[in-house]
C-alpha cells in the first residue's frame, strides 16, 4: 500500500499493548478525542531514544495536550528478532521513560505498512472523521543542531491548529529516523 497522505482515511487498528495486554483501537480513540497522535516507534532507535530519554518531546506534547482531548499511542512494528522487538525492552522503555500512552506491539507489520510508515519516530494525526490531519516528522531539526528560536515541533503546530478548528497548513514534511524493522515477506 502506498504511504498515507494528508486527509486520507486512517486504516482501523486494533492492537495490544506491551504494558497491560489490553486491545487498543483507533475507532475507539477517535470516538472521544479531538485528535490521536500514532508514533512509529523503536525503542532501540537513536532518535526515538533522544526524544524520549535525552529530550522530553513526546512527554511535553503527552502533558501540554492529553487534558485538551488528544490520545497519544506509539505503535512498534519490528519484527521478531530484531531491532527493538520484543516484550521486554519495550517494557523496560516503557517504565524508563515514563511513556504515559499506550506502546502496542504490531509485530506483523500489517498496521506499519497499511499507513507507510518508514522510520522511527514518524507522526500521524487522525481527526474525528478519520483522516490524516498530518504525516512526517516530529520537527525540522534531523540533526539535533538548531538553536531553540529555529526550531519547529510539526506535530506541535499541527496540535494547535487542530484545536482551534483551522487547517493544517504543514500537512506533510519528510519523516527521519531509523528505518521500521519489517520482517521479511
Amino acid at each position: 500500500m502506498a504511504a498515507a497522505l494528508w486527509k486520507d482515511k486512517a486504516p482501523e487498528f486494533a492492537l495490544k499493548a506491551y504494558a497491560d495486554g489490553k486491545e487498543v483501537k483507533l475507532s475507539d480513540l477517535l470516538k472521544n478525542n479531538k485528535a490521536v497522535v500514532i508514533e512509529w516507534f523503536n525503542p532501540e532507535c537513536p532518535f526515538v531514544v533522544r526524544h524520549h530519554k535525552e529530550m522530553p518531546t513526546f512527554a511535553t506534547l503527552h502533558k501540554d495536550f492529553s487534558g485538551k482531548g488528544v490520545a497519544f499511542v506509539a505503535i512498534n512494528s519490528g519484527a521478531k528478532g530484531l531491532q527493538g522487538h520484543g516484550d521486554e525492552v519495550n517494557k523496560k522503555a516503557i517504565a524508563d521513560w515514563k511513556i504515559a500512552y499506550p506502546v502496542l506491539n504490531d509485530e506483523t507489520g500489517a498496521v506499519g505498512q497499511a499507513y507507510g510508515a518508514k522510520r522511527t519516530p514518524e507522526l500521524f494525526i487522525v481527526t474525528p472523521d478519520g483522516k490524516i490531519a498530518y504525516h512526517g516528522a516530529i520537527d525540522n531539526d534531523q540533526a539535533n543542531k538548531k538553536k531553540a528560536e529555529e526550531k519547529v515541533n510539526h506535530v506541535r503546530v499541527a496540535l494547535d491548529e487542530i484545536l482551534k478548528g483551522t487547517n493544517v497548513t504543514t500537512a506533510t514534511t519528510p519523516a527521519y529516523g531509523c528505518s521500521v524493522k519489517y520482517g521479511k515477506k
